[in-house]
């Protein structure tokens, strides 16, 4: 099989980022076949490997925010990344941050970290699927975002941005997300030193 029939069922399947089953579901490969095509690709520099058995096409990268959906799943980007999308803080983030219910991790994809940090299970909520350019990804929306990043700001593994926008957020989700996490400590906190303030 050729490269350029590879690349358009790739394309056709929208499968930017994939692994080598779902390789092999597209092209009716077989599993060792499939197997030797993407390591041999990857060796040429024509597929980005991103972590074992999970590849995509080189010269057509996916967003970064696509491959932290896919590199460690269950996640949604939040915290940093989605404050930055929803403009609630100025700066632009380099890493890309994601919530999780499996343990914290990081990963290194080309120069670009993926950093994913664990939060409770109830708590695993409050996102949607969002269309960024072709491709839909899961993004915390903004209330979340915020809340999730000011849990870790609360448990001391964060630093607190002193310039949150947040004035045009719903402060009843704010709460409603802030309860989702069971810490009282956390819900006075956001409620008498985050909220009131703002």
């Amino acid at each position: 099989m050729k490269w350029i029939e590879i690349m358009k069922m790739i394309a056709d399947n929208g499968i930017s980022v994939f692994t080598v089953s779902e390789f092999r579901r597209v092209t009716d490969l077989s599993e060792t076949a499939a197997q030797k095509f993407v390591e041999r690709y990857a060796k040429r520099g024509l597929l980005m490997r991103l972590k074992k058995g999970m590849y995509m096409v080189t010269d057509n990268p996916s967003p970064s925010l696509l491959i932290s959906n896919r590199l460690y799943r269950p996640s949604y980007v939040s915290f940093e990344s989605a404050m930055s999308y929803h403009r609630i803080i100025p700066e632009t983030v380099y890493a890309v941050t994601a919530a999780t219910t499996k343990p914290t991790r990081n990963f290194d994809v080309a120069g670009k970290a993926f950093i994913y940090h664990k939060i409770k299970t109830n708590a695993y909520t409050g996102y949607a699927p969002t269309r960024i350019g072709n491709e839909v990804i899961l993004l915390a929306t903004p209330e979340k975002a915020l809340v999730d990043y000011l849990y870790l700001v609360n448990l001391g593994k964060k630093p607190l941005y002193e310039r949150l926008e947040f004035r045009e957020l719903s402060k009843e989700k704010i709460v409603a997300n802030t309860i989702l996490f069971r810490r009282p400590s956390f819900y006075k906190w956001v409620q008498n030193d985050i909220i009131r303030d703002n």
